[in-house]
């Protein structure tokens, strides 16, 4: 093995045993070939396997800091990761009496003359006439309620936000997306070979302008947008800005994936994108955050002329929801379960909310009271990278750099992402204040 491989298993013995922890910064190259008695060459290659392994991040002008032992594996918020005993990467909210409330329309389900009609045959991309009337229900809001012959059924939100880019763009088509946007999005991008294009935000969403100029530089085949509580930054676009960009939208003859999973958190939500330009959007939903992500539902509202192509990518991607699920979800809307848990999980957020206003009073944190989730622009001198590792070695709590949402060549923002849905609400607080406190302390 070559020495330099050697030394560089030595140090990642030293951050597996505890010895170096996350957060903690490395000698510079020439002070660590001088204890090693390595050439200045061979401790330059020492720093690179050690950064190609994940264990250390090096920043401009400050060093080479320890990220974490092992590094996590997968994709950002793609499962929970174990590297801390309280997650707040992924977020699923609870309502206190979800499980009862579910559970009547399961014990219905339970009959076996029921059963056997939810679970005889695979069910349809366009699902039953009562799935698409309660799917209707459930997305309608005040000023817009869609059309039932318009919705598509996808097993979550993701598959159906995978269904509708694939019917889209084509392999190697560009996509605009908010600069910092949902990981999930860059996860699916990737698989399906769709480039992804950063478009720039300001305190409403996509700006106009920028999705033009993008548009202009070269052709988009689509754009995908998330209107009301944007992850992670919680902006919602107001009235105008969402005409402006429904008449853009038609004018540059361009398609809008519209992305409405946390649009319920928010009482007096303004209508959809998609009202304002039906054609031109295809609006994507779920039961996920609304009841719970082990037994749901996607929805996919889709123009006339889209259709036959989104209903195709949902069969040949494998991505269509199942018989029992739909069933469910027609009998957790019918008996009130659905209002009742979002009723109640608006109430959450302000619970939630008010340990986050007291916990980090004074950090600059971007969310709005609605939302489950705050985007923590941290202290000088912190990098997010060095934060994240050491909020989970410090402090037991897993959060999401910055770094996860920013698409292309955006700069990773010196932020991370908490979810406060997850942990209890004692948990939570308890979290909150430890991750202060690592704040203050310092890398």
């Amino acid at each position: 093995m070559e020495e330099y491989r050697r030394i560089a298993d030595r140090v990642e013995a030293a951050v597996r045993d505890g010895r170096l922890r996350p957060g903690d910064r490395l000698p510079p190259q020439r002070v660590f070939a001088r204890r090693h008695g390595i050439a200045n060459s061979t401790a330059i290659r020492v720093y690179g396997e050690l950064a190609r392994r994940g264990l250390v991040v090096g920043e401009v002008g400050r060093g080479t800091f320890v990220r974490s032992a092992p590094p996590l594996p997968g994709p950002a918020l793609a499962e929970a990761t174990g590297a801390a005993p309280v997650d707040l990467q992924l977020n699923y909210p609870a309502a206190g009496r979800q499980s009862e409330l579910m559970a009547r329309a399961l014990a219905a389900l339970a009959r076996p003359d029921v059963l056997a009609e939810a679970v005889s045959r695979p069910a349809a991309a366009v699902g039953t006439p009562e799935a698409r009337e309660a799917a209707a229900t459930v997305l309608a809001r005040p000023g817009w309620a869609p059309d039932p012959d318009g919705v598509l059924f996808a097993g979550n939100a993701r598959q159906a936000i995978a269904a509708a880019l694939s019917a889209l763009v084509p392999p190697g088509g560009r996509l605009g997306v908010e600069a910092l946007t949902y990981p999930l999005v860059k996860a699916v991008a990737e698989r399906l070979g769709i480039r992804l294009v950063p478009l720039a935000l300001d305190a409403e969403g996509v700006r106009p302008d920028a999705l033009e100029a993008a548009h202009r530089a070269a052709p988009l085949a689509a754009v995908y947008l998330q209107p009301t509580l944007q992850n992670p930054l919680s902006t919602i676009a107001g009235e105008g800005r969402r005409a402006e960009l429904a008449e853009l939208l038609r004018r540059l003859d361009l398609t809008a994936v519209e992305d409405t999973t946390w649009a319920f958190l928010l009482p007096d939500a303004p209508a959809p994108l998609a009202a304002h330009a039906p054609e031109r959007v295809l609006l994507v939903d779920s039961l996920s955050k609304r009841l719970a992500p082990g037994l749901t539902v996607g929805y996919l509202v889709v123009p006339a002329r889209l259709r036959v192509a989104a209903a195709d990518a949902l069969r040949s991607g494998a991505w269509t929801a199942g018989g029992l699920a739909l069933a469910a979800a027609v009998r957790w809307t019918g008996d009130g379960t659905v209002a009742e848990a979002v009723a109640a999980k608006r109430a959450d957020t302000v619970a939630r909310h008010a340990l986050l206003r007291r916990r980090l009073a004074g950090h600059a944190l971007r969310t709005s009271p609605h939302a489950f989730y705050c985007w923590w622009e941290l202290p000088a001198p912190w990098r997010a990278e060095t934060f994240t590792a050491a909020a989970a070695a410090r402090a037991g709590v897993a959060v999401t750099p910055g770094s996860a949402f920013a698409v292309g060549r955006s700069a990773a923002p010196d932020a991370v992402r908490l979810g406060l849905a997850s942990p209890p609400v004692a948990v939570l607080d308890e979290a909150l204040a430890r991750l202060a406190a690592v704040a203050a302390e310092g890398p």
